[in-house]
């Protein structure tokens, strides 16, 4: 497709800057960042909310709740002096 757009002079720069980095002719440079920028996540992508469902991992048996120094032990190891 041909059409004619019109840049911002900031824009512009960039471009030339990443086509003499790249190596790569105008219209190259300008499919590349446009097809880059097109497959971003828009914002209605972005607000999506994630989601956690919770379920029950259950106890292991001999584990005390109720027992800090117990429970500190068995994931730490016991203190030392």
């Amino acid at each position: 497709m041909r059409t004619t757009v019109t840049l911002d002079d900031d824009i512009a720069a960039k471009l030339r800057d990443r086509m003499r980095r790249s190596g790569a002719t105008f219209k190259e440079t300008l499919n590349t960042c446009l097809r880059r920028g097109l497959e971003e996540p828009t914002d209605t992508d972005l607000a999506t909310p994630f989601k956690v469902e919770a379920r029950s991992m259950g106890l292991r048996p001999g584990i005390d709740l109720d027992d800090i120094g117990g429970l500190l032990d068995l994931l730490d190891g016991p203190a030392r002096p």
